[in-house]
């Protein structure tokens, strides 16, 4: 298994090739980002981000989204991945937004989670994204790549994976690391279901072994 001083390294070569990795969905708020976290779920953030500027000028506030019926915001977003089932999570998020907290996005993980809609995932990017809190969020990205490198096992979970890279890399580092790891998974690793001999990977592994 991949060393705290390796898990540095590995940070470190991505940081070279991705110097400006960050979140790439677009919001100007927390609010924003958190509706565009939920919304991105099995989508792309490209997919996200075509409907997201119109839908925030229709529903700029959690009060906003309870004023048409679900059926109405879903053909809102239905250009999207599990438009439904999001559709009526964000109507009931707004709605705990408002009664729970005033209608404004919680700071604490576990205050987050309690939100309709909203895993893991979602709260640790806005935590990390939107609140500046150290935090590891594990998508698909960070998934595949953390087992493609070597740094969890193959059949690890979502949240061992979290906990894993929790443990290896510095706190300082985990939001970071996130972003990191998600280009990386974007724009580099190949390795898939299919494809598992991944170019870009092994030659981190080979560099690592070198150095």
């Amino acid at each position: 298994m991949t060393t705290k001083k390796e898990m540095n390294a590995i940070l470190d070569i991505m940081e070279q090739i991705f110097p400006n990795a960050e979140c790439e969905l677009t919001y100007t708020n927390i609010f924003e980002l958190l509706i565009a976290v939920m919304l991105s779920a099995r989508t792309t953030d490209k997919s996200v981000n075509k409907i997201t500027p119109a839908l925030f000028k229709k529903y700029p506030t959690p009060q906003d989204f309870l004023t048409v019926t679900v059926e109405e915001l879903m053909q809102d977003i239905n250009k999207i991945g599990l438009y439904k089932s999001k559709a009526r999570h964000i109507q009931q998020c707004c709605q705990q937004l408002l009664e729970n907290h005033n209608g404004q996005v919680p700071n604490t993980f576990e205050a987050l989670t309690a939100l309709a809609g909203v895993g893991r995932k979602t709260a640790n990017v806005v935590l990390s994204v939107g609140f500046n809190v150290p935090a590891i969020a594990v998508d698909t990205h960070v998934e595949r790549v953390s087992k493609c490198l070597g740094i969890v096992k193959k059949d690890a979970t979502p949240l061992e994976v979290e906990e894993t890279l929790k443990k290896k890399v510095p706190k300082e580092r985990w939001s970071r690391a996130h972003h990191l790891f998600i280009f990386w998974g974007r724009y580099r690793c190949t390795r898939s279901a299919r494809n598992h001999i991944c170019p870009a990977c092994n030659s981190i592994k080979s560099a690592i072994k070198g150095s």
